[in-house]
């Protein structure tokens, strides 16, 4: 004889059987697929496979030996020649000079040299007028319908010390933020021997330890001049951390930083986000998730996962991202997984048997030659891909359970594009799910794609990416709302 609680068992299982819905009966999955790791491009492959950790370990040692790099020192004239933040500001641009010979002139390289005033308010950081420098290399694209898009990869190489005014006092700086300089040096060279339809920028700013002044000033002039920036990735605190007895540092996660409401966003546009429930769906957010993609590809989980951070920044701290997003660009920030405070903003001495500073024994080369293929590969499949999908709209009142979504292909779209949609659960943080947007439908008028994706818009997020025959995708973008009159209301007004 059964037991009772076995009888209740099965009863409640036939009854879950009558009653319920299958997982695979659920709208959002019985359509599409499970989203898999595009493959990998022989050429991105073959430029990860040279970055070299000695490469990265030789431009570090010889930052920290210029020994005093606070954005100020700039400003004296007493500092032992070879010294101080312009001898490591001429190094770097003498760097991206080789690479660019090595590559037959293939980098443009400039500097951004200004002077940023001082000011004597008790906060700030730079009290007098001190002239600042940011050196950057353009590997122009090859596509000249492609090639007004951009993306830019950065790391600060100013440093500093304790005490903000002291610029006599050794300040090597090797993971805060030399390791992101690095970074940036190092994927110039690597991608320089290639060739992708779009622009990639390699940059190094200054002052950021001063208040992102170096990074305020070259977002500003990307604005002014009117760059197509798709795509920026601040390295900063990338060493990887190697302080001996800490048990809780990682070599093999990296987090990656992102705003959730962009920071130049109006007041209607934060409404409207919110309302919708948008705001996990920001530019830096989707600029995040392709790295994430971008990772399956090229890295088992077990040698690198970057971990999304869905804030713009650590608690009570800021980095040069936030200077871009500012102005309106897609920005996010690598850091290594675990910080140790010992070794940053820090005099270098010995105190209790602690040794404080942010010396150059404490960096691990090959966690940031990791993370510098990281962010080559994401460059590089972001410059390759046709550019993300613009307009992107949901009808908005709709009485039905589709989803009606529209938008437009990016300018210079090359012949082989076509155009995924890609969804998630309402509670997951990255995409789950995706489709070819053929399969919905699509009516085009022009250059506007129409299709009506047969899932409920109230139980999931969606997104619309550009991909190639190759299987390189753009970033997604999330579909803001469209209502289908023109007596209907402005986007943010609720409809009942």
């Amino acid at each position: 004889m059964l037991k009772l609680h076995t009888l209740l068992a099965i009863g409640l299982m036939v009854f879950a059987g009558v009653i319920g819905v299958r997982a695979q009966d659920l709208d959002f999955k019985s359509t599409g697929a499970p989203l898999k790791a595009a493959p990998a491009d022989r050429q991105i492959a073959a430029a990860l496979s040279k970055v070299s950790a000695e490469k990265i370990q030789q431009n570090i040692e010889t930052l920290v030996n210029f020994k005093y790099r606070m954005a100020t020192s700039s400003m004296d004239t007493d500092l032992p020649p070879g010294t101080g933040i312009l001898a490591a500001a001429a190094y770097i641009k003498g760097q991206f000079e080789a690479i660019s010979k090595d590559c037959g002139g293939c980098l443009e390289v400039k500097e951004d040299s200004f002077i940023q005033p001082g000011s004597d308010s008790p906060r700030s950081r730079i009290t007098q007028d001190t002239k600042l420098i940011n050196i950057y290399a353009i590997l122009k694209g090859t596509d000249p319908a492609q090639a007004q898009r951009m993306y830019l990869v950065t790391g600060h190489y100013d440093t500093r010390t304790s005490n903000m005014n002291d610029t006599h006092s050794f300040a090597p700086g090797a993971n805060d933020d030399t390791s992101g300089t690095a970074v940036s040096m190092e994927c110039a060279r690597v991608l320089s021997k290639h060739r992708f339809p779009a622009t990639i920028v390699f940059a190094t700013v200054d002052a950021e330890e001063e208040g992102l002044f170096g990074s305020a000033h070259l977002a500003k002039l990307a604005k002014d001049e009117g760059w197509d920036l798709e795509g920026v990735l601040s390295n900063d605190i990338v060493g990887g951390n190697t302080t001996p007895g800490d048990t809780h540092q990682s070599k093999t996660l990296v987090r990656v930083f992102s705003a959730s409401v962009p920071l130049n966003a109006t007041v209607e546009e934060m409404h409207r986000l919110i309302q919708y429930g948008n705001e996990d769906d920001s530019p830096a957010r989707e600029l995040a998730r392709e790295i994430l993609a971008v990772a399956k590809t090229y890295f088992p989980p077990t040698v690198l996962k970057p971990v999304m951070v869905m804030r713009l920044d650590r608690f009570g701290r800021g980095g040069d991202q936030q200077s871009f997003d500012e102005q309106g660009f897609p920005a996010v920030r690598f850091t290594e997984w675990r910080e140790d405070y010992h070794h940053q903003h820090q005099d270098v001495r010995v105190e209790n048997g602690i040794q404080y500073g942010d010396l150059l024994q404490y960096d691990d080369f090959n966690y940031i030659a990791k993370v510098a293929r990281l962010n080559a590969a994401t460059l590089a499949t972001m410059a390759s891909a046709p550019g993300s999908p613009k307009d992107v709209t949901m009808v908005a009142r709709s009485q039905n359970n589709n989803s009606v979504i529209k938008f437009t292909a990016p300018q210079g779209a090359p012949a082989d594009t076509w155009y995924q949609v890609v969804w998630r659960e309402t509670d997951a943080s990255d995409w789950q799910y995706g489709a070819n947007a053929s399969n919905y439908n699509d009516t085009i008028d022009g250059t506007t794609h129409t299709i009506t994706v047969p899932i409920s818009k109230d139980n999931v997020f969606f997104g619309i990416r550009s991909c190639d025959s190759k299987g390189h995708c753009s970033t997604a973008v999330a579909p803001a709302p469209e209502f289908p009159s023109r007596n209907g209301p402005p986007s943010g007004t609720p409809r009942s």
